[in-house]
């Protein structure tokens, strides 16, 4: 490289040497001072001939006309002018070519000589004064210079659907990786995402992220363009009443979305089928067609009620003109409530059997304790509305009414055993068989029992001894007794417990006013306060035994009343009396004797007269 230069260099010289102007002698001579003044001593120094501005300017011009600035980190236009094994050289027009790996080629396999490619400058002179090039980051900046140019004008992009993702899809748009939701695939709900994967399909930018570099594509988009010209022509033409033919969309729990191309309408559950359905997808099925009624629509028609059932004849309208009140029916349960059960006829006629024509009992029990959805029952119509396509029916007059020939089965006096049903604040439910109910009043439970509420008696499934009091038959009521079951008590007790018998127990509780003594399991006797004080003067204690007086026995009330303080003042009482009734005795022995002193002083004085 040193010789080369050297050589140059004395090329040049020898040049400049040529192209100087030589001086003749004479002129020299003739005007020496006049020369050394004109002469160029840089041009001589230097030992070239300068070249004139105009010159400089028309080289200049034909540089940037020919060659690329590399300063510049833009891309720019190359050709391929040789292919080695591993790389391509690139011509861009510049003082020297640039070289690219053939691994920035590998989407194009047949890449060749002669074609055009888009690169940008990565070195503008490696350690050999080689160019760099890259054709991978040129393309991504041609890519995101195209993504964004179709994102402003909305021109439509081609893309490869690469994957599934989470979400959605993975689209390859000029290179770049852009997301695809999977709410914009189509206008309606995709269900095979993998159907899509390796398709070629056009898409709108939608959305561009600069700063993390994402982008953001629709399919959908695409559609509902030409969908929306669609929509405007049949909705114009849309009217109450009239048959389209369309496809099921979506099916959800209260209804059904049907195309009807570009435009979508719903056909509520209640409008499927005349019968009782439990979900759509008992009536239709997806990508169904069928024909759809027009119900209504709003004002801007964005809302259409479309009907199914109504390309049918109303089931009602078909029902047999001789069926009537009376008359037995077979039917299948299709809905239970707590009230009811809803009996289908004939396909899409039900009626209803509530629950009080279940049983002849009076005590209401829910439908589901009688029948299930899906049993075949037979019941007795009791209504029959053609107009209001209504129907009652009922279960419990195909049986005899248990009240028919009650006073023969149950005479008021007659003994029974019943099962326990429920309770009320005065009383117990007392059934004696299926649709034969009676009340026992908490009064004639027990006859010593004070009871709050029956709960504390009995529990519901016990069974009991009941006697009939009375019977009511066009009311429908009969009343029952317990304790009247066994003899009373208390007639015996009005004679072991009269006033002014004496019994010895225990202070079970001492209360406000007093305290309560047991005598037995049924006679509870209260205490007064006053009459609590011992012979001492102290009072009875709880768990105290002592003896005490009846002074009070009602029992109509069953109030037994006794004291103690009544025991010790009764003995006070008699030993005064006694102590008294011995001092009058002696008293009167006194008084004897002195009279009979007196009278026999008397009888010796008139015996001496």
């Amino acid at each position: 490289m040193a010789e080369d230069k050297t050589t140059k260099e004395q090329q040049s010289v020898a040049s400049s040497e040529e192209s100087t102007p030589k001086v003749a002698p004479s002129e020299q001579q003739e005007n020496p001072k006049q020369f050394l003044e004109e002469f160029n001593w840089h041009k001589y120094e230097e030992g070239i001939d300068e070249v004139d501005d105009a010159q400089l300017e028309q080289f200049e011009k034909l540089v940037e006309e020919n060659f690329v600035d590399t300063l510049h980190n833009e891309v720019v236009d190359g050709t391929v002018v040789h292919l080695t094994d591993q790389d391509a050289i690139i011509d861009i027009n510049a003082k020297s070519e640039g070289v690219i790996s053939l691994n920035e080629f590998r989407y194009n396999p047949d890449l060749k000589v002669g074609d055009k490619v888009d690169v940008l400058i990565d070195v503008k002179e490696d350690a050999e004064g080689q160019l760099i090039l890259s054709h991978r980051k040129a393309r991504v900046i041609r890519a995101w210079e195209r993504v964004n140019k179709a994102q402003e004008d909305g021109t439509i992009v081609n893309g490869l659907v690469k994957c599934r993702t989470k979400g959605g899809m993975i689209v390859d748009v000029f290179g770049i990786e852009a997301f695809l939701p999977g709410s914009q695939i189509d206008v309606k709900p995709i269900r095979d995402y993998d159907a899509y994967v390796g398709k070629n399909m056009e898409f709108k930018v939608v959305k561009i992220n600069h700063e993390f570099k994402n982008v953001v594509v629709s399919h959908k988009a695409l559609i509902e363009a030409d969908i929306e010209e669609q929509k405007k022509e049949i909705i114009g033409q849309l009217e109450k009443g009239q048959v389209l033919e369309g496809v099921v969309k979506n099916i959800t729990s209260y209804g059904v979305f049907v195309d009807l191309g570009g435009v979508d309408g719903l056909v509520h559950i209640t409008d499927l089928s005349w019968s009782r359905i439990n979900h759509p997808n008992e009536v239709v099925e997806l990508d169904q067609k069928l024909n759809v009624v027009i119900l209504d629509f709003d004002e801007d028609k964005t809302r259409i009620q479309l009907g199914l059932k109504q390309l049918h004849k109303h089931p009602w309208d078909a029902l047999d003109e001789g069926l009537k009140v009376g008359d037995v029916v077979n039917g299948t349960v299709t809905v239970i409530a707590d009230y009811g059960a809803f009996i289908e006829v004939e396909e899409g006629v039900e009626g209803l059997i509530h629950v009080s024509e279940m049983s002849w009992s009076t005590h209401l029990r829910s439908a589901q304790d009688f029948v299930n959805v899906g049993d075949k029952i037979e019941a007795k119509i009791l209504t029959l509305d053609r107009e209001d396509r209504k129907m009652s029916l009922g279960i419990k007059q195909l049986t005899p009414d248990p009240w028919t020939d009650i006073t023969s089965k149950y005479p008021v006096g007659s003994k029974h055993v019943g099962e326990v049903r429920n309770f009320t604040n005065f009383g117990v439910f007392v059934e004696l068989e299926e649709g034969i109910d009676g009340l026992i009043y908490i009064s004639d439970l027990s006859w010593t029992k004070k009871i709050k509420h029956p709960s504390e008696f009995c529990k519901v499934g016990d069974k009991l001894d009941v006697v009939v009091l009375e019977l009511d038959v066009e009311g429908r009521k009969l009343s029952l007794g317990h304790k009247q079951t066994e003899t009373n008590p208390w007639d015996k007790y009005s004679d072991e417990f009269a006033v002014g018998t004496k019994h010895t127990a225990s202070i079970s509780e001492i209360v406000d006013k007093g305290a309560t003594v047991e005598f037995n399991e049924d006679v509870t006797a209260f205490v007064p306060q006053r009459y609590l004080e011992k012979e001492d003067g102290t009072k009875l204690v709880k768990g105290e035994a002592a003896e005490f007086l009846i002074i009070e026995f009602n029992k109509e009330f069953k109030r037994v009343v006794a004291s103690h303080t009544s025991i010790h003042r009764e003995e006070e009482a008699q030993i005064v009396k006694k102590a008294a009734k011995k001092s009058e005795d002696e008293s009167k022995k006194t008084t004897f004797g002195d009279a009979n002193a007196e009278l026999q002083a008397l009888k010796d004085k008139m015996e001496n007269k």
